[in-house]
């Protein structure tokens, strides 16, 4: 068991029996009461916010998170095959821990698995994607009114706002958390 003390904004802490991401640890000192931390954790698996404030002495179980990079094979049904680099072994990891970023990710991208006692439990995809679109519909000549956007598909089957301008057999850059048009892409 760790003290309060040792927690960093990062750390991953087995709180109430479920898995929390500390996103802001403070130390408070408010006049003429004790000192103590102020945490503000997430929920890895439900997501919801939880706030609490630490005693100074206070015991806390800080949970063995290893972060590695893996190669994302392919998909299959509700999980994701992705491969080790250095041991080349090959495990499933959950689609929903990587959100709605999961739509851009093509085979072969890096991944990044987070594992706490060989369970998954946080995923993370790069964030932008260079992806070709599938189908567009042509531009219309004399329509160029600027900020414009059409609809388009990419490569990975995902459906994305790009400007006029854009046209079937382009490379885009996708922001991959908003699921926005960033640039095209000199092929």
């Amino acid at each position: 068991m760790a003290k309060a003390s040792d927690i960093k904004n990062g750390s991953v802490l087995r709180f109430n029996g479920e898995l929390v991401q500390v996103e802001e640890f403070l130390h408070r000192t408010p006049g003429n009461l004790r000192a103590f931390y102020q945490a503000r954790m997430r929920n890895i698996k439900s997501g919801k916010l939880v706030e609490y404030r630490f005693r100074t002495d206070e015991e806390v179980d800080i949970a063995r998170v290893e972060t590695n990079d893996y190669q994302y094979l392919y998909d299959e049904g509700d999980s994701l095959v992705v491969m080790d680099n250095s041991t080349y072994d090959q495990f499933s990891v959950p689609k929903s821990l990587f959100g709605n970023a999961v739509r851009f990710l093509k085979e072969g991208s890096n991944v990044i698995v987070a594992l706490e006692s060989g369970e998954a439990i946080m995923g993370t995809v790069p964030n932008s994607a260079e992806l070709f679109i599938t189908y567009t519909e042509p531009a219309v000549k004399g329509d160029t009114s600027s900020g414009a956007m059409k609809n388009a598909t990419v490569e990975t089957g995902a459906e994305i706002k790009v400007p006029l301008f854009v046209n079937i057999g382009d490379k885009v850059k996708v922001d991959t958390t908003s699921g926005a048009y960033v640039e095209r892409v000199k092929a």
